[in-house]
């Protein structure tokens, strides 16, 4: 079982946030997801490879822009990615997605990551790539 993270989500001593279980949960039972190109413990690097014919990702939240254009590219190949955001409806990456047609679903309020003490700072968003 893979692991879920993001980098660079709240300011701590930690750079890595899991995803909640019953979020991943949910949504693997609806994806039946075969990859993960951010796994907690990664090592390589997800953006160089290809991906899985549905592929769940949280990436670093530093670099979203990037993986974002992987998840596109991804798809145009007939693949489904799933990806957990932050809900930065004002950012260009946002408006791409939907230029894109990207399927998006809204978290309703804030999500607790494992192995955060708190919620999240910011409202989460699901994107979809088919």
């Amino acid at each position: 079982m893979t692991t879920h993270l993001n980098r660079g989500l709240f300011t701590s001593a930690s750079q890595n946030w899991k995803t909640p279980d019953n979020l991943y949960r949910d949504l693997d039972s609806e994806f039946h997801f075969n990859d993960d190109p951010c796994p907690l413990d990664f090592m390589a690097d997800g953006l160089s490879r290809s991906w899985g014919t549905s592929t769940y990702c949280n990436p670093p939240y530093n670099q979203i822009s990037k993986w974002v254009d992987k998840a596109r590219q991804e798809s145009l190949l007939g693949k489904t990615v799933v990806m957990l955001l932050p809900s930065r409806t004002d950012n260009k990456w946002f408006h791409d997605c939907l230029k894109w047609g990207a399927e998006i679903r809204f978290i309703r309020g804030r999500l607790h990551f494992n192995g955060s003490k708190n919620n999240a700072p910011f409202p989460s968003v699901i994107i979809i790539f088919r």
